[in-house]
């Protein structure tokens, strides 16, 4: 299993913890957003058995697959955020905070190891450049940005003091890691799309990656800002008003940046689809970017209670329904028509062997008759 498939993990469990960032009290969101969740974690367990069976660094080599290790660590991130939110209705709060603690330190360790490993091996020369620069480079880039976002839901869970005021800073210094290679790579792949375009069709969907860094870092931006006032009280309060402040700004500018990026990916997108772009796996990545921007709407609305934010970020969840049924569904398609031709090829290839081996068995019994 190639670790790009964790995308699908990615686009499904974000469709959950998109939908808990809306606190809509229609009926049935929340039975929508907890089927997504455990179908979240049901296919990271299943995708992590096959992944560690099939050899984990088995693609490490592959200049185009190597970036999507990044994945692995955000299906952690996505499915751990969903249990702290999700799962308190089916097992004791504090059990569920422990198990998403668990898979967000897990995720984090992966995806900042993997944020180093991939750049250190295309300096040292072990990653092919030579195409140029590709959204799919953003793949390790992002996962500190969805730790950061994802370690907000876990500051109220941590002891006040110096452990909550640790984990803070943690998050507000992954948000820079990430936020500033990743501007770094994205002006890179900006520039390659305006001077070469894409190499092919079916490369367009990554373009998306690009909208779910920003959108994410808007998440992360508002959340930690609206978390610093458990950690700076008393006379440190106007340290986490600034903090809030900064993240309703950043968010507030960044956003005109996100509908640029999203009107171009919508765009090249269709531009693309008219070229003949077929299915491949890449196609999750019309999901879990979209996603992001929904949190990062959503948060932002209520923070600075906009009716217009809210709107948008429920017609991004709506969206992002749309975007994860088509996925899925031609996902299924492709699984299954993998399968039944692998069958079919093993099915000819156990009677060819058959007749092979009843021709040999008949020549045989010929030649001793003649004898």
């Amino acid at each position: 299993m190639t670790p790009n498939w964790y995308s699908a993990i990615m686009g499904t469990g974000i469709v959950a913890t998109s939908g808990v960032a809306l606190h809509s009290s229609l009926p049935g969101v929340n039975v929508l957003t907890t089927a997504f969740w455990l179908l979240a974690a049901i296919g990271l367990v299943i995708a992590t058995i096959l992944f560690l069976q099939g050899g984990p660094t088995r693609h490490a080599a592959d200049p185009a697959m190597a970036h999507f290790y990044g994945a692995p660590a955000m299906a952690l991130l996505t499915v751990g955020a969903g249990t702290i939110q999700l799962a308190p209705q089916f097992i004791d709060a504090g059990a569920a905070v422990w198990i998403g603690g668990g898979l967000w330190l897990a995720g984090t360790a992966a995806g900042v190891f993997t944020a180093l490993w991939i750049p250190f091996r295309m300096i040292t020369g072990a990653q092919s450049a030579q195409s140029g620069a590709m959204p799919s480079w953003l793949m390790p880039v992002v996962p500190p940005m969805v730790s950061a976002a994802t370690g907000s839901l876990l500051i109220q869970h941590v002891s006040e003091g110096q452990l909550r005021l640790g984990l803070l800073t943690l998050c507000y210094g992954l948000f820079g890691l990430s936020l500033l290679v990743g501007m770094l790579t994205m002006g890179m792949v900006y520039s390659r799309l305006i001077h070469r375009g894409l190499p092919s069709a079916q490369v367009a969907p990554t373009v998306w990656i690009m909208l779910g860094m920003l959108g994410q870092s808007i998440t992360a931006a508002v959340l930690l800002g609206n978390r610093a006032s458990l950690v700076f009280v008393g006379e440190q309060e106007s340290i986490a008003a600034g903090l809030q402040l900064l993240g309703i700004g950043y968010g507030l500018v960044m956003g005109g940046f996100a509908a640029f990026v999203f009107a171009l990916a919508v765009s090249i997108t269709v531009h693309n689809v008219r070229r003949g772009m077929s299915f491949t796996p890449a196609w999750w990545s019309f999901t879990f970017p979209v996603g992001t921007c929904v949190t990062g709407a959503a948060a932002l609305g209520f923070a600075t209670d906009s009716v217009l934010l809210h709107v948008i970020s429920v017609g991004l969840y709506a969206l992002l329904l749309g975007a994860w049924c088509t996925v899925a569904y031609r996902s299924v398609r492709l699984v299954l028509g993998e399968r039944v031709t692998e069958t079919t090829l093993r099915s000819i290839s156990t009677a060819r062997n058959a007749v092979q081996r009843t021709s040999s068995v008949e020549v045989s019994a010929a030649g001793s008759s003649v004898r």
